[in-house]
């Protein structure tokens, strides 16, 4: 009831502030001279705003219905940015005459990509700020906004939002049409909510890095050439810094052509960009120098897309995250998949990161792709440690072989983490490498055809614990094969009798 009556009290006082000009903490960007035609340079006015509301000691920069062409727009401390529903910042074609700002001198460029190595050269961007809002009804459209970096050009605008070492942010409400190559970027944030969003775009939709105490909630990310909601741990700070205590709750990504999800059409035309297979996805990584800590993940819903992916391939700690209550239906590759690596994009010395204590649970996938399986894998003397994954189902669309069940899997120990980066699985719902007390309850895989593969593979794990497990399997196909296993134990599964084995060096079960 508060927050409705804030609300209540929020918008009358906008709609004095729109009749009558300043009125008291709100800044009306009409009139500092915007226009709002779609046609006009507006950018200069919403500054002029904003630098106006600072002298006041902070208050709401209001955009009222209308079409603003900007350039870049500088936050500043204690600012709120409330874009009205009907009103639309729009990003100007990239050139010196549109007020865009130049990349700025990075702290670290040498252990990520220029996307995440700069801030400045964004549509809305701010920079060692607090207390800083992003609010209203209203759109974003970055259509002019870059997609990657241009080589060459000092105009290198490629990002709808970027925020870096600030404090205090809240995002809310608001819809980003292509975004350009970040739709939000957020780098070394502390208290960061993002709720109630809806974003369709062209590369990546959220991108958290280097944050802690962060809020996802409520939001729809469409991404059909990117990730969806990434957290990352790049050195873009200058050192590594975790990102931690995270809440993701009530979303849903998906990979539909672009600017289908906003309208509501929702395509499946061929991706020219990155083949037929749509990104989408939850993930952390690539990115992983200062790693994830204290994690949770719930309420998601996947669709057209990819699923899960935790990776930690350059020496940060994946720990302490636990996954409940997902779906996914027309997942294109790994339902699950959790790599650690050691490709070791970062400064010489640092050891091999861990992946450990991550918990799943009630999932549900159907129309998984069948090039693809679950998969958690390690390296040989660094395991994967104290996975459990327990309540899923998962529907794949089998059509596996023989010979693919008999595929020797490199260990592209350094190549980037990604799934497939194995080759088709030999088992058709769980492959599991250089792994430590792995517990699995309550899980059932099968195929809407026929699948010649097993479906679980253990390579070098210690440590198995099968409860009520139930696999679907084609004629002479096995259900387990272990390779190399200490520990091993299967009890109360469906058609497999409880077995218990201290040490197998290999070993099929039908």
């Amino acid at each position: 009831m508060l927050n409705k009556l804030s609300c209540l009290i929020l918008m009358i006082f906008l709609s004095i502030s729109s009749f009558g000009g300043i009125t008291g903490s709100f800044f009306n960007v009409k009139d500092f001279g915007a226009v709002g035609d779609g046609k006009n340079l507006d950018s200069k006015a919403i500054n002029a705003a904003i630098e106006s509301a600072v002298k006041a000691g902070g208050g709401t920069v209001y955009l009222p219905a209308g079409n603003y062409l900007c350039g870049s727009i500088r936050l500043k401390s204690n600012i709120t940015l409330f874009i009205d529903q009907g009103a639309t910042i729009i990003a100007a074609p990239v050139n010196a005459e549109n007020d865009y700002d130049a990349e700025e001198k990075s702290i670290s460029i040498q252990y990520q990509d220029s996307g995440h190595s700069h801030w400045e050269n964004s549509l809305i961007w701010g920079i060692d700020l607090e207390n800083v809002s992003i609010l209203g009804t209203g759109w974003i459209n970055g259509k002019n906004l870059y997609k990657d970096w241009i080589r060459g050009s000092v105009q290198n605008a490629n990002k709808a939002i970027s925020l870096y070492r600030c404090k205090n942010v809240i995002m809310r409400d608001i819809s980003i049409i292509h975004g350009g190559w970040f739709a939000i970027l957020a780098t070394g944030i502390d208290n960061l909510t993002i709720d109630n969003l809806k974003i369709d775009t062209n590369r990546d939709g959220i991108d958290i890095d280097c944050c802690r105490n962060v809020h996802v909630s409520n939001c729809s990310v469409n991404s059909p050439y990117d990730d969806g909601i990434c957290l990352k741990s790049t050195f873009a700070l200058g050192f590594a810094r975790a990102t931690e205590n995270v809440t993701i709750g009530n979303c849903l990504v998906s990979g539909f052509d672009e600017g289908t999800f906003l309208d509501g059409t929702y395509l499946r035309t061929t991706n020219p960009q990155y083949g037929n297979h749509p990104t989408g996805r939850i993930k952390f990584g690539t990115e992983s120098n200062g790693g994830f800590k204290n994690i949770t993940i719930t309420n998601c819903v996947f669709d057209y897309c990819r699923g899960l992916a935790m990776e930690t391939v350059d020496g940060g700690l994946l720990e302490d995250v636990t996954i409940s209550n997902i779906t996914m239906r027309d997942v294109v590759n790994d339902p699950i998949f959790m790599r650690l690596g050691a490709r070791m994009r970062g400064p010489e010395g640092v050891p091999v990161g861990k992946l450990r204590r991550v918990k799943i649970s009630n999932m549900v996938v159907y129309n998984a792709d069948p090039s693809y399986s679950c998969t958690i894998a390690g390296l040989p003397g660094h395991p994967v440690e104290d996975i459990s994954l327990s309540n899923i189902r998962i529907y794949y669309k089998g059509g596996g072989t023989r010979e693919q069940a008999e595929r020797e899997v490199p260990e592209n120990e350094k190549n980037y983490p990604e799934p497939g980066m194995f080759g088709v699985p030999p088992a058709y719902g769980l492959f599991v490498r250089h792994a430590k007390d792995i517990k699995i309850n309550d899980v059932e895989f099968s195929f809407l055809e026929p699948d010649h593969r097993p479906g679980y593979l253990f390579d070098d794990v210690n440590g198995i614990d099968l409860r009520n497990v139930t696999v679907q399997r084609s004629e002479n196909s096995n259900a387990i094969v272990l390779k190399n296993v200490t520990g091993f134990n299967v009890l109360q599964s469906k058609g497999i009798e409880d077995l218990k084995l201290d040490f197998v060096g290999e070993k099929y079960i039908k």
